[in-house]
């Protein structure tokens, strides 16, 4: 679990992390279909639906997770993840889409989550963590340095929008949290991520199959 790893590693209740991480997108069951890793099987329904109008549909679940959490007493604490885990970032996908369709000028605010931004290194860490596994599983070669830049660049991205200001978390959390994130997916993509070879291994490599076929 990358959020629970990094809340380890810089002191977070790693407990509350990883239930956090458990039910932060619970909201999503009101509307599956409308997220993109349930529609593996089924037409993407945006694709009929105004930028806007699927904006305030993929928010929406942060508002409906936070319902189900109240109707079936999840302790605040978990409540309080799943309302901030998002904080109040971009929807940058449909913004651009809106931007991209219509001339007169978009307002940034219709597209972007309601907030508040996370109030604890907990909620903080869930959303890192939530950016960070999305954006990875979406790179078709993930190499170790493509992996590491994604990391980095989700981090900075979210700190220099603000989204960071309120958690407790300081710069050298943050690089413990990129080195553990990275430490982390290393070992899950294992067998996926490329590594660059050098001209001489790749050349023993070449001698020994060589050698091998021959026997």
């Amino acid at each position: 679990n990358l959020a629970e790893a990094a809340a380890d590693a810089v002191g977070a209740d790693s407990l509350l992390v990883r239930v956090g991480s458990y039910y932060h997108d619970v909201g999503k069951l009101k509307r599956p279909e409308f997220f993109i890793e349930n529609q593996l099987l089924t037409s993407n329904p945006h694709d009929k639906m105004s930028p806007s109008l699927s904006a305030l549909v993929i928010t929406s679940h942060i508002k409906e997770g936070v319902e189900l959490a109240r109707e079936y007493n999840l302790p605040l604490a978990i409540q309080s993840i799943i309302c901030q885990h998002h904080g109040t970032s971009l929807v940058s996908y449909f913004y651009h889409q809106a931007t991209a369709e219509n001339q007169a000028e978009v307002a940034e605010d219709d597209f972007r989550y309601d907030g508040p931004v996370p109030q604890t290194k907990e909620a903080a860490l869930v959303m890192l963590a939530d950016s960070v596994e999305a954006a990875v599983r979406s790179l078709k070669e993930p190499t170790q340095g493509k992996i590491d830049g994604l990391i980095r660049k989700i981090i900075k991205d979210r700190l220099g929008d603000g989204q960071l200001d309120q958690s407790d978390l300081t710069l050298r959390d943050l690089d413990k949290v990129a080195a553990t994130f990275s430490r982390v997916i290393a070992g899950i993509y294992h067998s996926r991520v490329e590594y660059p070879v050098s001209k001489n291994s790749a050349s023993e490599e070449g001698k020994e199959q060589s050698a091998g076929s021959n026997n």
